[in-house]
């Protein structure tokens, strides 16, 4: 999906929001990453309900970027490698549905990549079998303000960033330095 400025929309669940958007935040071409929910309804969109894992949400993040900067394949490739996409509603200590690896594409191009790069790359990265879900994007809730640039506001005054998100970051800062902006 393209907006009007040319940007692309990609929107992805890897466990916990704060940890996706850290990550992509960090990559260039990457113009806003948004915190929020899929698949689920809009009355439950909401932290509290969320976390209660009986809503059929997954925590996400909305990543709009310049596909003359960086393909959505490549976006895809980083989301794999940021995350464990072979454990069934869990990243680490994070257990629930609302933590699962999913994809929510808003279209045949982007189905049809992300069952590529799934079967390709991600089975390629990782040696037990890759169980991300792939799905239609029917709606996005964005989060909280307070969840918003979490990581970037928080840091490692929060313990869950610092033996969480820092070490993902720091693997992601690693593996696709060429990607990042900084």
């Amino acid at each position: 999906m393209t907006n009007d400025a040319g940007l692309q929309t990609a929107t992805l669940g890897g466990g916990c929001f704060w940890c996706v958007e850290a990550v992509f935040q960090l990559i260039r071409g990457v113009r806003s990453v948004t915190s929020g929910y899929a698949g689920g309804s809009a009355e439950t969109a909401n932290y509290q309900a969320v976390c209660s894992g009986m809503t059929d949400h997954a925590e996400v993040a909305q990543v709009q970027f310049d596909p003359a900067e960086i393909t959505y394949e490549e976006i895809l490739e980083v989301f794999f490698a940021s995350h464990d996409p072979t454990t069934l509603n869990r990243q680490g200590n994070d257990v629930g549905p609302q933590y699962r690896s999913a994809i929510f594409y808003s279209d045949d191009d982007q189905r049809l990549t992300a069952e590529k790069v799934k079967s390709g790359y991600a089975a390629d990265l990782w040696p037990d079998p890759v169980v991300t879900e792939i799905s239609p994007l029917e709606a996005f809730y964005p989060a909280e303000l307070y969840h918003q640039n979490y990581y970037r506001n928080v840091g490692d005054r929060n313990p869950y960033c610092t033996f969480v998100i820092s070490p993902k970051v720091a693997k992601a800062r690693k593996q696709f330095r060429e990607k990042m902006t900084e």
